[in-house]
C-alpha cells in the first residue's frame, strides 16, 4: 500500500530573515526525520553555504559537511540561500528479488528550495528508518547544454573505522580497512564505503542510487577524515580500462560531461543501522529508483520472462568441450542439478545460427535456458546492437552477459540504459560484467539480474579468500547483488574449505547465482544435496549477531518454508554458539561441515532442531558450515 502525504511530515523548519540587496528571503533550516524519528538529516546556510548534518539515534553520522554542486564551474552551493522546502512522504512495499521478497520504501522528504543569483534549483532530501538520501534538481532548458560537477563533502565522526578499495581495478579490489583518521590525503575509495562508527553507535555505508544521464561518483580522502563525492572525470583510469581502450577513449572519458536540459543527480545515499542485519537487509537503494515500467513488466520482478535460478559456467573449472555439443552436456548437466541456466562465453560467436538454435532447443527440453557473453565495445552503435540483441531473441537465448565497461563516464552510463532498454523490449535478460557498482537500477529495468563490480572467484591470485569473502557481504553486497561466481574446491579456493566454498552460495547470492565450479565436481561433492536445494532468491535474510565483517559471517535465509543457514569464517579459529531461534517450530536439519583432518573433504549429518536449540561450531581458518532446515 501507498501512503503520499504533503502535510503533517516529521520535519521542522526553522526561519529567519537575512536582508538581501533584492528584498528579504527566509533563511531556512530543514530538519527531516526517519519515521521512527531514529534518523535525523538537517539542511542549513552557513555564510553563504549549504552545509548539512546526519545523525543515528542522536549521534552523529556525517558530522558538519558542505554540499557543493557546481554548472559549468559555478558553485551553486557558495552564495546560496534557502528560501522554503515542501514536505512528503511514502510508505509502500513492492515485490523484490534478493535479500527479501517484498522491499519497504518507507520515508519522508522535503523538496529544499535554493536560489543562487538568479538560479533557482531544488535539493531533495529524503529519510528513512535505515538510511538518508539527497539529490540536486537544477532546471534547464531543453536542447540547452551545461555541465555538473559536484564535491560535496561527508564528514565521518573520529574513531570511526572504515572499510574500502582503490579504483585500480575498478570495482574488482580487496577491502582494506583502517581508522578514518588515518586514510590519507588522495586515498581513492570505491562506494559503497562502509564505517562502523565509535562508541557501538552502528554501522553507515555510503554509495549512489538510481544512476542515469549523469556520471558515476567515487569518493577521495582529503586526510581530514572527510570524503569528497568526485565525478568519473576526476577519477584516475582504472586498469581494466586502460588495458582494453584506446588513448582516444581514455582522453575522452576524462572530459567532464555535459548535459542538456533539467539536470537531476543520482541519490547520494547513507545507509545506516544499528547492526549488520539492518544494513544488509537496507532497501534504500532501490526504493530511490523509480518502480519498473508496466509496458515491460508488469507485475514487476515477478513478470512470467524475468527468471531469476542458478547458471552453470565453462570458464574456470576445467576444460570442456567449446563445442555446441559440449555445451548440450553442461546444459544436462545443469539439469541434473535442478539449475536453471547455461551461460557461454564468446566462443558461441564462431557458430552457425543452426549450431545454436539447436543447443537452445535442447536445453529448453531440459528446462535450461541459454545465456551468451558480449563484449559492450561492440555495442556502441545502435544499429549494430540492435541487431546483435534481435538475432539472439529470434534465436531464442535468453540472456546477455555483457562485459567490459570499467568506466563510470557518462557514455558508459548511458550505454547501459540504452542496453536494458532495448534487453526489455526483447524480452533478454542481463549480467553486467567488468561493470560498475549497482545503483538499484534492477527495480526500474528488473531484466538486470545481476552485476559483476567484484573480485570474484576469477582472481586466482587473490591468496587469503577467507577474509576477501567475510568483508564483501557488508560492503560491496550492500550496494546490490554481485555476480561473484561463488562454489570452487580447486586451487581458487585458497585458505577457505569445501564447506566455507558452499556456505559463499547462500551468502554472497545473486538473482543470478553462478556457480564457478564444473557442474560435474558439484554433482560428484558430498554435499551436492545441499548444493542443489540452495535458491537464488530468498525471501527472508537474518545476520546473526556473531557476524563480524571480514571475521565471521553468519547467515539465516528463508525461501518459502525452507530455512538454510550458512557460516563462512575468517582466518581466526573460533568457537562460536548460534541459537536456532529464527525456527518456529522444530525441523528436520541436514548439514554439511567441516573435516578437521582435511580442507578438501567435508561431513554430512541429519538430525531434528528445535528453535530452543543452540548450534555450538568450532571453526577453522577460513572454516564454514551449512544447514538446512525443512518441516
Amino acid at each position: 500500500m501507498k501512503i503520499i502525504k504533503k502535510m503533517r511530515v516529521a520535519i521542522s523548519i526553522a526561519l529567519s530573515l537575512m536582508a538581501c540587496s533584492s528584498g528579504l528571503f527566509a533563511a531556512v533550516n530543514v530538519v527531516v526525520y526517519s519515521p521512527d524519528k531514529q534518523v535525523r538529516m538537517e539542511v542549513f546556510n552557513k555564510q553563504g553555504t549549504i552545509f548539512y548534518t546526519v545523525t543515528y539515534k542522536s549521534q552523529p553520522v556525517v558530522n558538519t559537511s558542505a554540499m557543493s554542486v557546481s554548472i559549468d564551474q559555478t558553485a551553486l552551493t557558495n552564495r546560496a540561500t534557502i528560501t522554503g522546502s515542501t514536505t512528503y512522504s511514502i510508505n509502500e512495499t513492492y515485490p523484490w528479488y534478493g535479500v527479501h521478497s517484498k522491499a519497504v520504501n518507507h520515508f519522508n522528504g522535503a523538496k529544499i528550495k535554493l536560489l543562487h543569483g538568479e538560479t533557482a534549483f531544488v535539493l531533495d532530501v529524503r529519510v528513512f528508518n535505515d538510511a538518508a538520501a539527497f539529490s540536486f534538481t537544477i532546471p534547464g532548458d531543453k536542447g540547452v547544454i551545461h555541465v555538473p560537477d559536484e564535491a560535496t563533502a561527508f564528514n565521518i565522526p573520529a574513531g570511526s573505522t572504515i572499510w574500502y578499495h582503490d579504483l585500480n581495478g575498478h570495482y574488482e579490489g580487496v577491502h582494506t580497512h583502517k581508522l578514518i583518521d588515518s586514510v590519507k590525503n588522495g586515498q581513492w575509495i570505491a562506494p559503497p564505503a562502509t564505517i562502523k562508527l565509535p562508541d557501538n553507535a552502528g554501522y553507515a555505508s555510503i554509495t549512489e542510487a538510481d544512476l542515469k544521464n549523469y556520471s558515476g561518483m567515487a569518493l577521495l580522502a582529503n586526510g581530514q577524515s572527510q570524503l569528497i563525492l568526485q565525478l568519473a572525470h576526476h577519477h584516475p583510469i582504472s586498469h581494466p580500462y586502460e588495458l582494453r581502450y584506446s588513448k582516444e577513449d581514455i582522453d575522452r572519458v576524462l572530459k567532464p560531461a555535459a548535459i542538456s536540459g533539467t539536470i537531476t543527480t543520482p541519490w547520494r545515499v547513507i545507509m545506516i543501522g544499528a547492526d549488520l542485519n539492518a544494513m544488509v537487509n537496507c532497501d534504500a537503494v532501490h526504493d530511490l529508483c523509480p518502480p519498473p515500467d508496466k509496458k515491460y513488466f508488469p507485475e514487476g520482478v515477478n513478470t512470467s520472462w524475468v527468471k531469476p535460478g542458478r547458471a552453470v559456467w565453462q570458464y574456470l573449472d576445467g576444460a570442456a568441450d567449446k563445442s555446441a555439443s559440449g555445451m548440450k552436456e553442461y546444459s544436462s548437466l545443469a539439469a541434473g542439478l535442478g539449475f536453471e541456466h547455461n551461460i557461454l562465453e564468446g566462443f558461441w560467436e564462431k557458430w552457425s545460427d543452426d549450431e545454436i538454435r539447436d543447443l537452445v532447443n535442447y536445453s529448453q527440453q531440459k528446462g535450461v535456458s541459454i545465456w551468451v557473453w558480449m563484449h559492450s565495445k561492440d555495442l556502441r552503435d545502435s544499429s549494430i546492437r540492435h541487431a546483435r540483441f534481435k538475432r539472439c531473441h529470434d534465436l531464442g537465448i535468453a540472456g546477455l552477459k555483457i562485459d567490459f565497461f570499467d568506466n563510470e563516464a557518462k557514455e558508459t552510463v548511458d550505454l547501459y540504459q540504452a542496453i536494458l532498454t532495448e534487453t526489455a523490449q526483447l524480452h533478454l535478460l542481463v549480467d553486467f560484467h567488468g561493470s560498475n557498482k549497482p545503483t538499484g537500477q534492477s527495480r526500474t529495468w528488473p531484466n538486470e539480474l545481476t552485476r559483476e563490480a567484484v573480485k570474484g572467484m576469477e582472481s586466482s591470485k587473490l591468496e587469503d579468500r577467507a577474509t576477501h569473502s567475510t568483508t564483501l557481504p557488508f560492503t560491496r553486497f550492500l550496494a546490490g547483488p554481485a555476480e561473484y561466481t561463488p562454489v570452487h574446491f580447486g586451487d581458487r579456493r585458497k585458505n577457505t574449505t569445501w564447506t566455507n566454498q558452499i556456505a559463499s552460495a547462500v551468502i554472497l547470492s545473486a538473482p543470478l547465482l553462478t556457480y564457478a565450479a564444473n557442474p560435474k565436481n558439484l554433482l560428484a561433492n558430498p554435499g551436492a544435496d545441499i548444493i542443489k536445494s540452495i535458491p537464488s532468491t530468498w525471501d527472508e535474510t537474518i545476520v546473526l549477531p556473531s557476524s563480524a565483517i571480514g571475521e565471521l559471517a553468519v547467515f539465516a535465509r528463508r525461501k518459502g518454508n525452507t530455512w538454510f543457514l550458512a557460516v563462512m569464517n575468517g582466518t581466526q579459529p573460533r568457537n562460536i554458539k548460534i541459537p536456532l531461534s529464527f525456527l518456529s517450530s522444530p525441523a528436520k536439519c541436514t548439514d554439511i561441515h567441516d573435516n578437521p583432518e582435511s580442507s578438501a573433504t567435508l561431513k554430512t549429518e541429519r538430525s531434528v532442531a528445535k528453535p530452543t536449540d543452540v548450534l555450538s561450531l568450532s571453526l577453522g581458518v577460513g572454516g564454514g558450515y551449512v544447514a538446512r532446515f525443512n518441516k
